[in-house]
């Protein structure tokens, strides 16, 4: 059986993705084979193929997936071939027709959801999960604001903010991303291109500002960060989108009402087995419930990745991206 994955072996743009066809190997104890039915494209992507995430070259890429089990290695236990199952990661290289994975890194995907699905939510909706009860810890009432409302962890974060009863402020570049931000549960939406994002903010709250910050967007909106979240309030930095954040001087956390800053990863939550499965289980729940739903605005084959890598980066996706093999 042959396969297909991508690979870089420098840092940089798009075009630095490559495509490799070979024979593919049989799994080695504790793995399965995996025949990709989808493949999720995430911002974190994008970092790991400019060097922000420094990998080892050369690479594969990607981190999330969803299929079926074609093979087993010795000493797997718990799964059979024919199981459809989802990953993300640790390691990269989902942007692959067929992977080998350590079987301890693998989610059971339960009937309801199918591969695009699955591809689309299972990083993005661990992310949210962390972020919003294990690390925000939102409580009932809580005034919050999400930047990129309408990217595919804002569209998450929105629902799941609003579900559990927050006061949810996201900002939108247009009146598209508005809807897509009303429709999932924003009460209030703000045109960041044309509003001041803080003083807006804090007209919604009262002069008070918000709880928590969710901030995937990173060096651009630092400061409307800072301006907006009310006194010991938090702000979590969980991306990159533009640039990172660079050095912080923590007084100037002090004057800004005694905020606090975290800058998290989910794979430090989702460290142990056990957090790995409750997680899972929860945003599985949550999707039961109708609670969550994802978006998946665009798809591309495979071998396109470079152009969804693009788009991604020029703002022109809105949602989820997923690729298919």
């Amino acid at each position: 059986m042959q396969s297909t994955r991508a690979i870089f072996r420098q840092t940089g743009g798009p075009e630095v993705i490559e495509w490799v066809t070979e024979d593919h190997p049989a799994p080695a104890a504790g793995e399965v084979t995996i025949e990709h039915g989808a493949v999720g494209l995430n911002y974190i992507d994008t970092y790991h193929r400019r060097g922000i995430y420094p990998a080892p070259l050369p690479s594969g890429m990607g981190l999330e997936a969803a299929g079926r089990i074609i093979a087993i290695g010795d000493g797997v236990e718990g799964f059979a071939e024919g199981d459809r199952v989802a990953t993300f990661g640790p390691l990269l290289g989902a942007y692959a027709t067929h992977r080998n994975i350590a079987a301890e890194h693998l989610f059971r995907l339960p009937d309801n959801i199918d591969d695009k699905t699955a591809a689309a939510a299972i990083l993005k909706g661990c992310t949210t999960e962390f972020l919003v009860e294990r690390c925000g810890k939102v409580e009932k009432g809580w005034p919050v604001l999400v930047h990129a409302a309408a990217g595919a962890t804002g569209l998450l974060l929105v629902q799941w903010l609003n579900h559990i009863g927050a006061e949810v402020i996201g900002t939108v570049s247009t009146e598209a991303k508005a809807e897509a931000a009303k429709a999932a549960g924003a009460h209030h939406v703000i045109f960041y291109k044309e509003e001041d994002t803080a003083a807006r903010t804090r007209e919604i709250t009262g002069g008070d500002g918000v709880r928590v910050t969710f901030d995937g967007i990173g060096r651009s909106t630092w400061e409307t960060s800072l301006d907006a979240t009310g006194k010991r309030g938090l702000i979590i930095n969980f991306g990159n989108a533009d640039a990172p954040v660079g050095e912080v001087d923590v007084g100037v956390l002090a004057m800004k009402g005694s905020l606090f800053n975290t800058r998290p990863m989910l794979f430090h939550y989702y460290e142990e087995p056990e957090e790995r499965a409750a997680g899972a289980a929860r945003v599985w729940e949550m999707f039961d419930k109708g609670a969550l739903n994802v978006t998946i605005g665009q798809t591309y084959a495979l071998a396109d990745a470079a152009d969804a890598h693009r788009d991604l980066q020029a703002g022109k996706t809105t949602g989820s991206t997923v690729l298919l093999p």
